[in-house]
């Protein structure tokens, strides 16, 4: 379920890690995981909390893993992971060099679904979090900024089967988002995993 490998350089200037691996799986076998787990994950649109506000997310998601998970004013409980999610989460462990024991789905079912600005930084992932980011389907434009610095900005285009991985301060420094496109755009799976530290 290999893609190739090659070495990857540090895209940010600054202030943290982000390598990008452009093949951690093969075309193939990208594709035939994405309709796996369209069909095989607990999808469900979670009402957040925003600023005191509930407000619908614009995607699904489905989390699995060895312990609860709380952001946003929600709290997932633990379910094991089916055979699908255990073979991506070993891609995304040998990325990382990290042993990973969740991993949150989210499901964008076309160019309007999106993730806004945001930091994985709760206090349940520990203080430099590595988080793996394995994508499916269409490819997506993925944004970074840094908080202090404006001029500060990256965006990349996360195509299937690439495979993000975010490690050091960067969640201290910099937030991330997937924005909205007004292209017409199939459905895009990403699948981040990363390592809960039980309380």
């Amino acid at each position: 379920m290999t893609g190739a490998e090659t070495a990857c350089p540090n895209l940010l200037p600054q202030d943290g890690v982000l390598l990008l691996h452009q093949a951690a799986l093969t075309p193939a076998d990208a594709t035939a995981l994405c309709h796996e787990l369209q069909g095989q994950l607990d999808w469900r649109q979670e009402t957040l909390t925003i600023m005191g506000r509930p407000v619908s997310a614009p995607r699904l998601t489905a989390w699995y893993g060895d312990h609860a998970y709380r952001y946003s004013g929600l709290c997932h409980a633990p379910r094991p992971m089916p055979a699908s999610l255990c073979v991506a989460k070993a891609v995304a462990e040998r990325l990382a060099g990290q042993a990973f024991n969740s991993v949150l789905a989210n499901l964008y079912r076309d160019g309007q679904d999106s993730m806004g600005w945001h930091a994985d930084n709760e206090r349940s992932l520990g203080p430099e979090p590595v988080i793996a980011s394995l994508s499916l389907g269409a490819p997506r434009r993925f944004q970074l900024k840094h908080r202090r610095e404006p001029s500060l900005r990256l965006d990349l285009v996360l195509p299937a089967g690439s495979c993000l991985i975010m490690a050091g301060p960067i969640q201290h420094h910099w937030l991330h988002q997937l924005p909205k496109t007004s292209r017409p755009i199939g459905a895009r799976i990403n699948l981040t995993f990363r390592r809960i530290i039980p309380s």
